[in-house]
């Protein structure tokens, strides 16, 4: 997930997770209305909304906030939202997958379209990247919640396929099917995560170099701040040089 999670680290070093706070459970409570308009409002009974709570509660979403998303499904609110996909590539070839939920799909492609042509990238059509990415549930737990060791032992009891430990917490990866048993089964052993997370993970990453890595980093941001993208995905790889000037710059 070196594309994905660079980017994130970028971030929050960069300070901009607070800033982005609203903005974040803005998204979880537009998953959860979503997620409960589709099927249901009980989550015994809805896997998407289960696991939209779950991820919700992870960032510390208060109570209330969730019932209320909940409760606007049952209006029209959600009706009009649909999930929608983009995907094409940034600077440097880097291939980029874009989750979104639109009430609007002429303004969503035309949004992503234009941030695309404004960084040197260039929008394509659905399949033409998501083919060297797998689908898969990634849980995520900060650096104190246990060693390397510790966390290896508890994601193979869960059934995880895959754990990397490193000092920016442990990032456990399973079946895309699986996410909800393996998320509540570490639930369970370590506590609740820091994010439960269905993405898209690279096969492969490409390297970029430092002059790529600024106009792909301004892309990505310009994806995150769009209203209506919930996630982001990329394979690119950045090396812990260019890493360090691009959190000071």
């Amino acid at each position: 997930m070196a594309g994905h999670s660079q980017f994130k680290n970028i971030m929050h070093r960069k300070g901009r997770q607070d800033a982005a706070r609203s903005k974040l459970f803005s998204r979880l409570s537009k998953e959860i209305t979503v997620a409960a308009k589709v099927g249901g409002p009980d989550p015994d009974g809805n896997p998407r909304l289960r696991l939209a709570i779950q991820n919700a509660r992870a960032q510390s979403m208060p109570k209330d906030n969730i019932e209320r998303a909940i409760k606007k499904s049952e209006g029209g609110d959600a009706d009009t939202y649909e999930d929608i996909r983009y995907e094409g590539y940034g600077p440097g070839g880097v291939a980029i997958v874009v989750e979104a939920l639109t009430d609007n799909r002429n303004r969503t492609a035309s949004s992503v379209r234009s941030i695309f042509a404004k960084h040197g990238g260039n929008l394509g059509e659905t399949g033409s990247v998501s083919f060297m990415f797998d689908r898969v549930g990634e849980i995520v737990y900060a650096t104190e919640s246990g060693d390397a060791d510790s966390m290896l032992e508890a994601a193979i009891e869960a059934g995880a396929e895959d754990v990397v430990s490193d000092e920016t917490g442990h990032t456990i990866t399973c079946g895309f099917e699986d996410l909800g048993d393996v998320a509540a089964s570490l639930e369970a052993a370590l506590g609740e995560p820091d994010s439960v997370n269905t993405v898209w993970k690279p096969q492969n990453t490409v390297p970029v170099d430092e002059d790529k890595a600024q106009t792909l980093m301004k892309l990505m941001g310009a994806l995150d701040e769009d209203d209506d993208v919930q996630n982001t995905f990329a394979n690119f790889e950045i090396d812990d040089t260019v890493m360090a000037k691009l959190t000071a710059a």
